[in-house]
């Protein structure tokens, strides 16, 4: 079993074959867990997370379609979004003020320079903004500033999930191209 190709490997863990599964995790744990890590950073959140796939996985095994990708990219997709989506619950976390206070981060009063260039820059992306079309327009929106993922942009949206992909990334490179050519032309 442990020469069994991956997804013939996915297919036994489908099945229900104990021994598939354990030789799909032992062939994906460290792939798995060095991925966690690098994403969260911490060890412990990391196994949790590790773990966490390979339940999705062993979940979903009947519903992997080769012609989608291949097993590992499969796998470490699932791994990569459990991560992030502990990326974003922990940022919710309050912080302790002494804390943030014993960082020494610089003043918050800007300078007369750093405050007119920044209003010069929300002006330019304002108009730049403008220009888009309105569904890109909401998207990158919901996006860039709401923080929002594509599959949120989708569900808000109403739309697929590669329209709501789409329609980010033209108007993220729409926008790139409009400030970058009025910053060639200053």
């Amino acid at each position: 079993m442990w020469a069994a190709p991956d997804d013939a490997l996915l297919a036994g863990v489908a099945a229900g074959d104990r021994d598939a599964l354990v030789a799909f995790i032992r062939r994906f744990q460290r792939r798995v867990f060095g991925l966690a890590v690098s994403v969260v950073g911490d060890p412990v959140l990391a196994e949790d997370i590790a773990q966490e796939a390979f339940v999705r996985a062993w979940r979903n095994a009947a519903a992997f379609d080769a012609r989608r990708g291949s097993v590992a990219s499969w796998l470490l997709t699932v791994t990569r979004n459990l991560a992030i989506d502990a990326l974003r619950l922990r940022r919710a976390e309050p912080v302790d003020p002494d804390t943030l206070l014993a960082l020494h981060l610089p003043s918050a009063e800007a300078s007369p320079l750093d405050v007119t260039t920044a209003r010069e820059d929300a002006a330019r992306l304002a108009v730049a903004l403008r220009a888009l079309p309105t569904e890109q327009r909401r998207a990158v929106v919901l996006a860039g500033i709401g923080g929002r993922t594509a599959r949120e942009v989708a569900e808000i949206e109403d739309v697929p999930l590669g329209t709501a992909k789409t329609r980010i990334r033209t108007a993220m490179a729409k926008l790139r191209e409009s400030l970058l050519s009025e910053h060639e032309d200053d």
